[in-house]
């Protein structure tokens, strides 16, 4: 059963990422605005301003903690090829790296394949776009991280602070976990690299600058006000602004500080489910981190198309577990995956445009997210917040006896 299992995840990640590859390498062209463009231009300029041992202080692109500079750098592993292609090499590695490790987890007694399934087809969904950025290698380390916390909190802990050394959102891992070793290995982990980098090179911390000087994006859950607005006389503009393209004029400061309001609820509401929660069964960290992920993500001023690899990352390893009550979240989050390839690169020039098709397109996947979060907040708090609920009994794996006592499993 396990050999049948781990051939069919091969039969569909072999095709698909080979189809990835022919487009990021651009033996096929894609639809719409060239994905890769980020890697060969924005990323190599960063590459070489990195190598002399700085970060790229005059560039306002620059928005990543200082951990992001490994992957940035790392195609410099593979000098034999271009720079551009030595990344979506590394990328696609990292990508099998996470399968690998979804799959061994998901073949042991007590654990579901369905994990290594959501991977396999969640990533191709988000098309070219989610091997020309750096968010796999992020999620590769968050999906180990998780997967480790169960019998090595420490190394869940050292994992999540590094995670979130590469690009902040993997902090939220720890929000589901109850072992103090877990919370000092975080803690000691991020003050030694970041320490580290601070010292190695200037500017470690400069993107906090650039982040809070960020508007809203036109992707956003916020921008969706100002879609429709274009249609009744707004006067304001969209133009490519630290990076993104992002609604510029009247009003869009308050929208953006809303969006920050919603995100300091969502920070809220978890901090009251953590102190009301009496039940921390083994797929709580993971269940909760990838609810604490949907509820940044949406409320967030931007929510770039690689954004949702996080959450396939995190809800592949929520149904690693099949105790886990992420099943409904995670089909809708697939489900949002497939419409952002459609708004991005597909028909990315109609979101510009504030057409009618833009326009459905981003209420359609916003809406799924949003839809995802709630059902994911609501399934989390039933889970873990009522003491009298039966604790799920993992099923009996096919490949044992079915009178074999659960104690010997």
């Amino acid at each position: 059963m396990r050999r049948r299992t781990l051939g069919w995840l091969a039969a569909i990640w072999v095709p698909t990422r080979l189809l990835l590859l022919l487009f990021v390498f651009k033996v096929f062209v894609f639809p719409g605005p060239d994905v890769t463009s980020d890697v060969s231009g924005i990323y190599h300029d960063w590459y070489e301003v990195l190598r002399g041992g700085t970060f790229p202080l005059d560039d306002v692109t620059w928005q990543y903690p200082p951990a992001a500079a490994l992957p940035i750098l790392s195609p410099g592993l593979l000098p034999f090829l271009d720079y551009a292609h030595a990344f979506f090499v590394l990328v696609l590695l990292t990508d099998l790296a996470v399968l690998a490790v979804l799959a061994r987890t998901g073949t042991r007694p007590g654990r579901s394949a369905r994990g290594a399934w959501v991977w396999v087809a969640g990533v191709p969904l988000l098309g070219p776009t989610v091997y020309a950025r750096y968010d796999v290698m992020v999620t590769a380390v968050a999906v180990a991280a998780l997967l480790a916390g169960a019998r090595r909190p420490r190394v869940l802990g050292a994992l999540a602070a590094f995670g979130a050394l590469l690009k902040v959102w993997p902090a939220m891992l720890l929000v589901g976990v109850v072992k103090r070793r877990a919370w000092v290995a975080a803690g000691v982990t991020a003050a030694v690299v970041a320490a580290g980098f601070a010292v190695a090179m200037p500017g470690a911390f400069a993107f906090l600058t650039f982040q809070r000087d960020r508007g809203t994006e036109v992707e956003s859950l916020g921008a969706l006000v100002f879609h429709v607005a274009r249609h009744h006389g707004w006067e304001g503009q969209v133009l490519l602004h630290y990076g993104s393209v992002e609604f510029l004029g009247p009003h869009v400061r308050t929208v953006s500080t809303v969006a920050l309001t919603l995100t300091g609820m969502a920070i809220g509401w978890l901090l009251m489910w953590r102190m009301l929660a009496v039940r921390f069964l083994p797929h709580t960290a993971a269940d909760a981190a990838f609810t604490a992920v949907l509820l940044f993500t949406v409320t967030s001023r931007v929510i770039s198309p690689q954004y949702l690899v996080w959450l396939v990352g995190l809800a592949a390893v929520c149904l690693c577990f099949p105790a886990s009550v992420m099943r409904r979240p995670t089909v809708l989050v697939l489900a949002a995956c497939l419409v952002t390839t459609l708004e991005f690169p597909l028909w990315f020039a109609h979101v510009v445009a504030s057409d009618g098709l833009g326009v459905t397109l981003l209420f359609v996947r916003n809406g799924l997210l949003v839809l995802a979060t709630i059902a994911a907040a609501r399934a989390l708090w039933r889970d873990t917040t009522r003491p009298d609920a039966p604790e799920p009994v993992p099923p009996v794996s096919r490949t044992e006896p079915a009178d074999t006592p659960a104690t010997a499993r």
